[in-house]
């Protein structure tokens, strides 16, 4: 795959706040600040390398490591800076640093103040991980400094909690900086970057996540299975490569907070049933993972949506890839290494209906949320999904005023999303049982049915997988 995918709506964002640093602010003080966060893999550095490029401004590229040693980052900052485009960037070739305070008060020296410049601080969990003053430092210089120049400070990061937190009240950046969050690439997009109907597009999404260099290696106009073939026997690729390095850049081997992102990426989707997974965790240690885990948005607590509260919490592994990693990948990483892929890919294939079948769901309520003139009334402010400790009823799609409980149900529905099997009669049948069931609904609340492959009923709206995909289009 050749070219640049997606990202029109960052690049337009990002172009109009350099255009706002070129023709200056108020108070003479025209420089910006972005904080931009996403999940590992979805391409913000790409994204960020993408700009500087269209733009072409003077610009600094520097990337934190997680190297703990005092010093490392200044040190490749000071690296970085020398070899920059800046026009001034000799004096880092002639002056050596010994303080972020000294080497932020050189950057502002070296920046043009006759025209736009980028800098981009890669990494910036590292930064502060590494030294917690930095911060307070950047902010200050900022403040005192870059922010008289026509500057667009980008500020990258992949711990999701962490950058959120940079722009809350009490820390040193509070209120300076615009957030800017990166997602994967949509279905939509992954729909146009691979040239395929919506129904394979959605199996291509569920097992990329729409991570762009997963998918620079799936071949265009290829089925799922066609591009699993090949994929699944190579080691270095980077359907493989990717959730391994994820879960490496969180936790070390063996962390606690690990084992149970594993069982619930293995399944397991219920506080008791994750703790017996994950080796018989003690309540108090499974809390304390789980409470991590939530709070880097590696996973999702999800509460049935009713007008009822209830806490019947469910866990699901946010991100859609690394969700199909730890079904069918992670565990079994050494077959793969002994060259036996044939095996992992027989498993998939075994699976890959049933597991479709749970992992497309979420996928669909934030399509439905999404459609502007879609199947929902028009005062839905939540869709969500309901179900009980004995899941006597489930119900794939519920419409709400809000959440987590509501004062209104809007809707009600049900996913089918198999080849060739229709939404029924019976479907519709078990349906309305359901609705029946269901705090907040009454016999007037509307039903839809979303399916893969159509209704043979009335009165019931059917959502198709061209209509889904719209969403995001």
């Amino acid at each position: 795959m050749d070219g640049f995918i997606g990202r029109r709506a960052e690049l337009a964002t990002l172009t109009r706040m350099l255009r706002r640093a070129e023709t200056g602010g108020r108070a003479g003080r025209p420089g910006r600040a972005v904080l931009m966060r996403g999940r590992r893999r979805v391409g913000k550095s790409r994204l960020a390398e993408e700009f500087i490029g269209r733009g072409g401004v003077p610009s600094l590229f520097f990337t934190a490591s997680a190297q703990p040693a005092l010093r490392a980052d200044l040190a490749l900052f000071i690296e970085a800076a020398a070899s920059s485009s800046l026009p001034g960037a000799e004096l880092f070739r002639e002056q050596s640093p010994q303080t972020w305070d000294a080497a932020l008060h050189l950057l502002a020296t070296v920046l043009p103040a006759d025209r736009p410049s980028v800098v981009v601080i890669d990494e910036m969990p590292y930064l502060i991980a590494n030294d917690p003053g930095f911060e307070g430092t950047l902010q200050k210089v900022f403040d005192r400094e870059l922010s008289k120049r026509p500057v667009l400070l980008l500020c990258i990061g992949s711990d999701l909690a962490m950058m959120e937190a940079l722009n809350e009240y009490g820390r040193p950046f509070y209120q300076r900086a615009t957030e800017m969050v990166i997602p994967p690439l949509s279905p939509a997009e992954v729909a146009e970057m691979l040239a395929l109907p919506a129904v394979e597009a959605f199996d291509a999404y569920l097992v990329t996540g729409g991570l762009p260099l997963v998918l620079d290696e799936w071949p265009e106009g290829a089925g799922v299975f066609d591009y699993l073939q090949d994929t699944v026997t190579d080691p270095t690729s980077a359907l493989l490569v990717s959730g391994e390095r994820a879960l490496a850049a969180e936790f070390p081997p063996g962390a606690m907070a690990r084992q149970v992102l594993t069982a619930i990426g293995s399944g397991e989707r219920t506080f008791s049933l994750i703790g017996r997974a994950a080796g018989g965790l003690p309540q108090a240690s499974l809390n304390r993972a789980l409470h991590l885990l939530t709070g880097k948005r590696m996973v999702d607590a999800l509460v049935p949506l009713s007008t009822q509260p209830s806490k019947e919490t469910r866990y699901l592994v946010a991100d859609p890839h690394l969700r199909f990693w730890l079904s069918f990948l992670g565990p079994y990483l050494v077959e793969i290494e002994r060259g036996r892929g044939d095996l992992v890919l027989e498993r998939i294939r075994k699976s890959w209906t049933a597991w479709r079948g749970r992992a497309i769901e979420p996928v669909i309520r934030e399509a439905l949320f999404r459609m502007p003139d879609g199947a929902l009334p028009k005062d839905t402010g939540a869709v969500g999904a309901y179900w009980t400790r004995t899941n006597h009823p489930e119900i794939d799609i519920v419409a709400a005023d809000r959440a987590p409980v509501a004062n209104a149900i809007t809707a009600v529905g049900s996913i089918k999303w198999l080849e060739n099997r229709p939404f029924d009669p019976r479907d519709l049948a078990r349906l309305y049982v359901h609705r029946s069931q269901l705090p907040g609904a009454s016999e007037n609340t509307p039903v839809l049915a979303v399916s893969r492959s159509g209704s043979t009923v009335d009165g019931v709206t059917v959502v198709s997988p061209e209509q889904l995909l719209s969403a995001w289009q």
